[in-house]
């Protein structure tokens, strides 16, 4: 295997997972993408970031496009060489968008567009090197596949399947507050145990949710009702958690995004959603409201 190109650019989209009911499972891409770019060169490291991240993320290979891109030339077989990565990041990071996710899908299709023989890199090995830095594969799915996505574990193998969906059934609105929330923070709020009633309701309202989707939005606020991790992550994010279900209560599908703190309306639009915001909240310069489109495209590296 040799390093066939030596500049290639990627795009990668925002997701959110989970949508209520899918913990760990149902995610989906957002159009709210990064853009990265990387050029082989003799020898050293160069990275210059702009926007999200511009002056905390690492500068060195620890950085993780850096280690997904390299994890990605080993596997394929492919020799190591000096990187020039550029990285424009429009994803908030810290707030439930998926973007450590996008970030190790980048450097993936980054390694898949350099090397001679991509197919050593396809979906599916991308797919699995990327739950291996991630841990589960709810994000990385939808910022690989695009759309919403339902993705599994099979034993030490993750899996993913496109859902059918509806183009009138999703219309997401995100809510974006200033305050950020680790994701090990927030996984560190979930009980070891849940209620097995808990469990058959959170089934039974992803099912539903996989359905709503699929052209029966009248039936999305019932399908994404959940009882597993979102009033259990309240003591890290009560703005939010208390947002959410205002919004439900005034009749919008609204979640947590991810691990939060963002807040996703899964239909609605700008002009519903902000009175509401800045009646309930404290700050309400404090939080960013955004109609952001599905990203229906899957994400693919550009050669030259």
């Amino acid at each position: 295997m040799r390093i066939q190109h030596t500049q290639v650019s990627v795009q990668v989209p925002a997701t959110s997972a989970n949508l209520g009911p899918g913990f760990d499972t149902l995610g989906l891409a957002l159009d709210l993408c990064d853009e990265l770019s990387v050029r082989a060169t003799t020898g050293g490291l160069e990275i210059t970031v702009d926007g999200e991240g511009a002056g905390s993320v690492p500068h060195g290979e620890e950085h993780l496009v850096v280690r997904a891109l390299r994890r990605g030339l080993d596997h394929a077989g492919a020799p190591q060489s000096g990187l020039a990565l550029h990285a424009v990041n429009r994803i908030p990071h810290g707030r439930g968008l998926g973007s450590s996710a996008a970030a190790t899908v980048a450097g993936l299709l980054l390694a898949r567009g350099m090397v001679s023989e991509p197919e050593a890199l396809d979906d599916e090995t991308v797919l699995q090197l990327a739950t291996e830095f991630e841990g589960h594969p709810d994000n990385a799915a939808p910022a690989l596949m695009g759309g919403p996505v339902l993705s599994w574990m099979q034993g030490p193998l993750a899996r993913a399947v496109p859902l059918r969906h509806a183009a009138e059934v999703l219309r997401p609105v995100v809510l974006l507050p200033t305050a950020t929330l680790s994701t090990h923070r927030a996984r560190g709020l979930l009980p070891a145990e849940v209620p097995h009633a808990d469990a058959v309701f959170n089934a039974s309202r992803a099912a539903l949710l996989v359905h709503a989707l699929a052209g029966a939005p009248e039936l999305l606020m019932e399908a994404t009702e959940d009882r597993l991790h979102q009033e259990q992550r309240a003591p890290g994010m009560p703005e939010s958690v208390e947002l959410m279900r205002v919004l439900r209560q005034e009749g919008h599908p609204a979640v947590i995004s991810g691990a939060g703190p963002s807040v996703l309306v899964m239909a609605g639009s700008r002009r519903e959603i902000a009175p509401l915001v800045r009646r309930f909240v404290r700050d309400p310069a404090g939080w960013r409201i955004a109609e952001v489109a599905l990203r229906e495209q899957a994400s693919a590296p550009v050669v030259g």
